[in-house]
């Protein structure tokens, strides 16, 4: 029989935000692939429809448990996640330049996305394990950099160096909650600005044409620079409320590049204009402070660490994706939670979803 107090506190504030995030997306999908004249590409946005399901039914099978058996199974689950980064690189599918994806009969899955909340468990076990009121020294902090670099490792050699920044800063951010010395934060920047530097020359050509058309779009506008250049004439030619639903012409024309992944923000800031641009960080604002309020609720370390993990999953690709969009930030591929297409992405995240309000159900106990 279900606990009573587990269905009084079932957040329907962040259900219900997460389903209006979802609708958004599917419309703005929708009218993205519509521009299209190909049939096949607009079989996009019913497959879209497909994952948007399945993340549902993902969400209520994870209400069942508790969510502290995640704890107990940590390192399996980072072990399980490894394991398909591996599988990736020896089995997978190539698309764009690059190999992320396995293919499981109709389903094709992006393990370095499932990777993320592999990390955020295992971190969130460590950190509420051994947490300290002085704070993590460095030499407590070799195995979370372990535990980060290794799948970051496996993701960069697909090559896919956004996922691989995006758990670095999830990694980053759950590092700086859980609180470390004075003296190991000192060591960290002064190795990270060490190593920046070494960084790019280890990129390849491409990567470092995207830096450098960051600096300076207009040195390459119909090459490299073209896509920023066309976003920005998107975003900008939106104006205060936007050209409506369907009639972007940036869009319709087919001058955004991938207008239904990782540019989908330049097609709703075209149609809704600033309005509906600044409407939907409104709403990812709230989403962001609602799962930090589940981790203030929580009365127990793993639960605190878990949801502040899981917040940084939403805030870090918003950011990037949007910043990415408007020329603040390199192009790194990075879509944008549960608004652009793709399957691994948005059951990703609607897991992530079902783990905050698994945490905020059980809040009340330590059992």
């Amino acid at each position: 029989m279900i606990d009573r107090r587990l269905i009084k506190n079932f957040d329907w504030g962040l259900m219900g935000l997460t389903l209006v995030l979802a609708a958004l997306g599917a419309a703005m999908i929708y009218s993205a692939v519509t521009a299209g004249a190909q049939t096949h590409i607009k079989t996009l946005y019913l497959r879209q429809l497909v994952w948007y399901g399945v993340g549902l039914m993902a969400m209520l099978v994870i209400f069942f448990f508790n969510y502290k058996l995640l704890e107990r199974w940590a390192y399996g689950i980072y072990v399980a996640c490894l394991v398909l980064l591996v599988l990736v690189l020896l089995v997978g599918v190539t698309g764009g330049g690059s190999k992320r994806w396995l293919v499981f009969g109709p389903l094709t899955l992006q393990p370095s996305e499932i990777v993320k909340i592999g990390v955020v468990i295992v971190l969130a076990r460590y950190y509420s394990s051994y947490a300290t009121t002085e704070g993590f020294r460095l030499r407590h902090l070799v195995r979370p950099m372990l535990l980060t670099l290794i799948p970051c490792g496996l993701i960069v050699v697909q090559p896919d160096l956004g996922t691989a920044m995006m758990v670095i800063l999830i990694a980053g951010g759950m590092t700086f909650f859980a609180k470390i010395q004075r003296r190991a934060m000192i060591y960290i920047v002064s190795a990270g600005a060490l190593v920046v530097p070494l960084v790019w020359f280890l990129l390849k050509g491409y990567q470092k044409q995207r830096i450098l058309t960051f600096l300076n779009p207009d040195r390459d506008p119909l090459g490299a620079g073209y896509h920023i250049i066309q976003s920005k004439i998107a975003i900008g030619s939106g104006m205060l409320t936007g050209k409506g639903f369907l009639k972007g012409t940036q869009n319709a024309l087919a001058f955004l590049p991938e207008q239904h992944t990782d540019f989908i923000f330049s097609v709703l800031a075209e149609e809704w204009g600033f309005m509906g641009s600044a409407g939907l960080l409104i709403l990812f604002l709230i989403f962001i402070v609602w799962a930090l309020n589940v981790a203030n609720g929580c009365r127990e370390p793993f639960g605190i660490m878990l949801a502040v993990g899981l917040a940084s999953m939403i805030f870090w690709p918003t950011v990037v994706n949007i910043g990415m969009v408007m020329g603040l930030m390199p192009v790194v591929g990075v879509p944008l939670p549960l608004i652009s297409y793709g399957g691994s992405s948005t059951v990703t995240t609607m897991i992530c979803v079902g783990i905050l309000i698994n945490v905020n159900m059980r809040r009340f106990t330590r059992a």
